[in-house]
């Protein structure tokens, strides 16, 4: 398997881990209670002055590739894939009254979805295995199975860096950093030598998921105009991307752009939510906070990407959340309630709203509650000021980004 030892590749992920730095202490800690949606590191990272040498593309399909090595957790075909059961939620309106949806995983999508999972591994050492754990599938419902209504969706097992190892980062080193990445750096050769067949991609990551992908996107895609082509779109929520002040590229990326419409394709989505300003210490929205991915990638002063899901183009727009009834995504520091609900989700329509907001040097994606004081529908809150709603990054717009992604699927084809 290749492995690129790329130097700034290695300053991505050890920005993701603190290879060899002390664990930090104080409101940059990551919250807790957010294993179902995820965590991600957050922890200061050293400096990296070395140019990368872009990485070789990946293969195209061949007769006479490699068999295909990579552990999948959501694969088309696969037995008890998590990313292919029932999509029907109960929809609960501000008085409480409920209405069914009714969705299913789309025949024959058009395109397809990459996928990788944020920091949810309970395991006890530095790399998770690929033993495909409940937390695993957990992560993998909550966030990637509503998008089966549009693309057969992917997802590989890699060796993450578990929460164990990011709760004591001093414990990691260069090389299991690097081994996370490479494995996703695999499973997307694998994926694309034996199951592309020239489908449009949608690049789906949250967190430590998100910043895997940001790696992938700036040395397998970005580089190659080949590969570039069959990009659809990058969700990448939960990662500091950035781009020079005012630009919608030219910071991560070189040639992939912000979506500014839902009709545009070969861009990214990328934000990070708060109900708030995030603070001078936050973790996200700032290009100086303690998870910057590349460090300084521009001559030109940089700030942090925020697309809005709900409205690319710009503007306030309303939210369509989706949560496992199961109460696998924490709200309120608890379980969600199902209110009752028999259906695996539940979705409270009108309930927020968000906007892009750029304020003291911070850029995030504000989420407003909309509903009223009386509204009995529970709430999403913040773990940690300097963490902000990170938990709930992608549940609180998933049906917006699934619409998003049809939109673009359509514009692609």
């Amino acid at each position: 398997m290749r492995r690129p030892l790329l130097p700034l590749l290695l300053g991505v992920l050890c920005a993701a881990a603190a290879c060899n730095s002390p664990a930090p202490s104080g409101p940059t800690a990551a919250p807790t209670g957010a294993v179902a949606t995820g965590t991600a590191p957050g922890f200061p990272a050293p400096t990296v002055s070395a140019s990368p040498t872009p990485a070789s593309p990946a293969p195209a399909p061949s007769a006479s590739a490699a068999p295909d090595d990579t552990v999948w957790l959501c694969k088309p075909g696969l037995a008890a894939d998590p990313c292919a059961g029932s999509l029907d939620a109960t929809a609960f309106g501000a008085t409480g009254k409920s209405t069914l949806q009714q969705a299913a995983p789309a025949v024959d999508p058009p395109i397809d979805c990459f996928y990788v999972y944020p920091t949810v591994s309970k395991q006890k050492t530095v790399n998770a295995t690929l033993a495909i754990d409940p937390e695993e599938r957990a992560v993998a419902a909550a966030q990637a199975a509503r998008f089966s209504q549009v693309c057969r969706v992917f997802a590989p097992m890699y060796p993450q860096l578990t929460l164990a190892a990011i709760a004591n980062p001093s414990k990691i080193t260069l090389t299991e950093a690097v081994v996370a990445y490479g494995a996703v750096d695999n499973a997307f050769r694998n994926y694309m030598a034996h199951y592309n067949d020239g489908r449009g991609i949608v690049f789906i990551g949250h967190s430590q998921g998100a910043i895997m992908l940001t790696a992938l996107l700036r040395y397998e895609v970005d580089a190659n105009p080949a590969t570039r082509r069959l990009m659809v779109s990058a969700i990448l929520a939960g990662a500091n991307v950035t781009v020079p002040v005012g630009k919608s590229v030219g910071g991560s990326f070189a040639n992939i752009p912000a979506c500014a419409s839902t009709a545009e394709t070969g861009c990214v989505v990328a934000y990070s939510s708060f109900d708030r300003t995030p603070p001078a210490d936050a973790v996200f929205g700032r290009t100086g906070s303690a998870l910057s991915l590349f460090g300084a990638s521009s001559t030109l002063p940089e700030q942090i990407l925020c697309v809005n899901p709900a409205a690319p183009g710009g503007g306030t727009a309303t939210l369509e959340p989706y949560f496992p009834t199961g109460g696998l995504v924490t709200l309120l520091g608890k379980a969600a309630p199902s209110f009752g609900a028999s259906t695996p989700w539940v979705t409270f329509p009108n309930e927020y709203s968000a906007h892009c907001e750029y304020s003291g040097g911070a850029s995030w994606l504000q989420i407003d509650h909309i509903g009223s004081q009386a509204d009995p529908r529970p709430r999403v809150s913040e773990s940690t000021p300097a963490w902000g709603l990170h938990t709930v990054d992608v549940n609180i717009a998933v049906g917006n980004l699934v619409e998003l992604v049809r939109s673009e699927a359509a514009a692609y084809h």
